[in-house]
């Protein structure tokens, strides 16, 4: 499944960003000088040489309700070489992402983020070896417990791969969790959702039910059982540290708007 999550997070920036990394010859030259945080109607814009940030795709302003997320933006902006590599830019990314996804948009959102609860990581275990099976139970039973504590829930844990269904009223309770929630925290919840192949994670992150290293851990229970019996391998290192910017991006979107 790690795997797999993994492939898929790579083409979360098909389009501008991974036309970019591509071809780095094609990367844009920084065209402006200086980089600010401007208040508008609606909230925050960042703003270059004056002017005020579009989306690079469908040219959209880009306007956020917080003031960290734009002074997050705006540092990515101004951290920009002679070149601008979206690759450097996590939450400039998530938030273009996000406004060009639009308000209809939040529907499909939030049952991404229900499918991943419904054949959730913590609700599949190991049956060997013993080591792993322990550090799941540790990791992942409290987890759990919290979740059906807080919303009133149950879940049906299995071991092995095979599809367990889960109880109808668990999934609608688990949705009814995202309801108040808009465009951009939606956004940032699918990342961190795609990020640790867990919806329930994410809701519990939002809820305050766990800190965001308590949600890494948890996540990389199966990954970390791997390390200590074969070692660390540079590549994976690499890519689970750019997981983790990525992640705690999408942790400050989601703390920023509650």
């Amino acid at each position: 499944m790690r795997d797999q999550l993994e492939d898929a997070h790579k083409h979360m920036d098909d389009g501008y960003g991974r036309a970019q990394h591509l071809n780095k010859v094609e990367l844009p030259k920084r065209f402006y000088k200086e980089v600010d945080v401007a208040r508008v109607d609606d909230g925050y814009a960042v703003t270059l040489d004056g002017r005020q940030v579009r989306t690079p795709g469908h040219k959209i302003p880009v306007i956020v309700p917080a003031l960290s997320i734009a002074q997050t933006m705006a540092a990515e902006w101004a951290a920009q070489g002679e070149f601008i590599d979206p690759a450097t830019m996590p939450m400039v990314r998530l938030i273009n992402s996000a406004v060009e996804s639009g308000e209809e948009r939040i529907p499909e959102f939030r049952a991404e983020i229900g499918k991943f609860a419904a054949g959730d990581l913590l609700l599949y275990r190991a049956d060997a070896p013993q080591e792993l099976v322990a550090e799941q139970d540790r990791e992942w039973d409290g987890a759990l417990v919290a979740l059906a504590r807080k919303f009133d829930v149950a879940f049906q844990p299995t071991i092995g791969i095979i599809h367990q269904a889960q109880p109808a009223e668990t999934l609608r309770k688990l949705d009814l969790t995202l309801e108040n929630q808009g465009l951009l925290s939606l956004t940032a919840l699918v990342s961190i959702t795609g990020i640790t192949g867990s919806g329930l994670l994410a809701i519990g992150l939002l809820h305050g039910l766990f800190t965001p290293d308590q949600v890494w851990k948890a996540a990389h229970v199966d990954e970390d059982h791997q390390i200590r019996l074969w070692g660390e391998d540079e590549e994976a290192s690499e890519r689970r540290a750019k997981r983790r910017v990525e992640f705690d991006i999408a942790v400050a979107v989601v703390e920023a708007l509650k």
